[in-house]
């Protein structure tokens, strides 16, 4: 198998290399905005963003037991308890939808249920109250108000129906876990240091990320201001912990788990980002495919609208907040109310290059299973919202 896939990539860089027509202005320009996007990508997520999760997801694997994430997140957890938890964790991870896939990965292999894990892949990017404060002031109220809603509405959804299509393999994997769960707890810490030491990572990762706020929201644009100064007085915080809580091995087996995360996810996003940078463009440039097209094909309010804008928006990559400004300009364009909001409920929580990490974590059928959730959903929620709005 693994000798076939490796020929199957032979064939497709040496078709690639026949046919591109690398002469032509367009292909030429599609290739330097791959190239660029992958540098803006390395220069603005990998070191504030990326590696941050991949420590997060490396100390879950390693410091929090299996036991303690089933009776969260399990399959046989509380529904209310689990899908609460895992709805409401993007108004504290204001991330994007790559940043979110090492703490994804996490807590799905440490033995949690597909329904909260797939309802925390979703909720982490796209419910984020800096994104929808945004969105309600340059957008108007009713369509924040209705991506605050809709995005609460989709993760709990989500997780439902990805429960019930796979309840047979969760119960199974359930099982394993408990034959498995026999190894106990790896030290002997009181669960508050565990808790401390989650909490500063967290921390760390959501202020060094704080995006600029609006200064007429006073809180949002303090925490922008300070942003370097809590996140430096966390990772201070840090240090003493790792000195004073941790034994060697521990730190070992934390750095080890953390290549494994990074070196499972990371290629995958930076390849995602290069062939999404060379179809679309970075926001307000061009890829392969012209913006003017995207723009023509979501006028108006039609199921076609609807469903292209969704599946454009789960395809196409946004770093944190940058969607706000790419529907502005869209919407300028003549796009519908209902597409745009499609595209709100779909892109923020979808990639491309989330997808091929969310497939190498779940497997194939659960990720198509759960990419056209949101596409379907986004595109409904979008021709009802469209027709209220109009």
């Amino acid at each position: 198998m693994k000798e076939r896939r490796i020929f199957l990539v032979l064939v497709l860089v040496f078709l690639a290399a026949y046919f591109i027509p690398f002469t032509r202005l367009n292909v030429q320009n599609a290739l330097m905005e791959a190239f660029l996007m992958v540098q803006e990508y390395a220069r603005q997520h990998v070191l504030l963003c990326l590696i941050p999760a991949f420590f997060i997801a490396g100390a879950i694997a390693v410091f929090i037991s299996k036991e303690s994430v089933i009776k969260l997140l399990g399959p046989k957890a509380k529904k209310t308890l689990a899908y609460g938890i895992a709805s409401v964790s993007g108004t504290i991870l204001a991330v994007c939808s790559c940043t979110v896939l090492p703490l994804f990965s996490g807590i799905y292999i440490r033995g949690a249920g597909i329904g909260p894990a797939t309802t925390f892949l979703y909720s982490g990017p796209a419910i984020n109250i800096l994104a929808i404060i945004l969105t309600a002031k340059v957008l108007g109220a009713k369509i924040g108000l209705a991506r605050a809603l809709g995005a609460v509405a989709f993760s709990v959804v989500i997780g439902l129906l990805m429960q019930l299509f796979f309840r047979r393999e969760d119960e199974k994997k359930r099982s394993q876990n408990d034959f498995i769960s026999s190894e106990g707890s790896k030290d002997d810490k009181p669960l508050w240091k565990t808790a401390l030491f989650m909490a500063t990572m967290i921390g760390i990762l959501v202020f060094l990320n704080w995006a600029k706020a609006d200064p007429s929201i006073k809180v949002w644009y303090l925490i922008y201001r300070i942003k370097w100064v809590l996140g430096g007085a966390l990772l201070l915080v840090l240090a003493w912990m790792l000195v004073r809580w941790f034994k060697k091995d521990e730190l070992k087996e934390w750095t080890f788990s953390t290549w494994v995360f990074a070196k499972q996810i990371f290629p995958l996003l930076l390849g995602g980002v290069m062939v999404a940078g060379f179809l679309l463009g970075r926001p307000g440039h061009e890829g392969i495919i012209p913006s003017s097209w995207v723009a023509q094909l979501v006028g108006g309010n039609s199921l076609w609208a609807n469903l292209f804008a969704s599946v454009a928006g789960a395809f196409m990559y946004f770093a944190t907040l940058t969607e706000v400004p790419i529907l502005q300009g869209l919407l300028g364009s003549g796009m519908g109310q209902g597409p745009a909001l499609a595209l709100l409920l779909a892109g923020p929580a979808l990639s491309l290059p989330s997808m091929l990490v969310i497939r190498s974590v779940m497997g194939t059928k659960k990720t198509i299973v759960y990419i056209l959730l949101v596409v379907v959903m986004a595109t409904i929620t979008g021709m009802i919202y469209g027709r209220m709005a109009g």
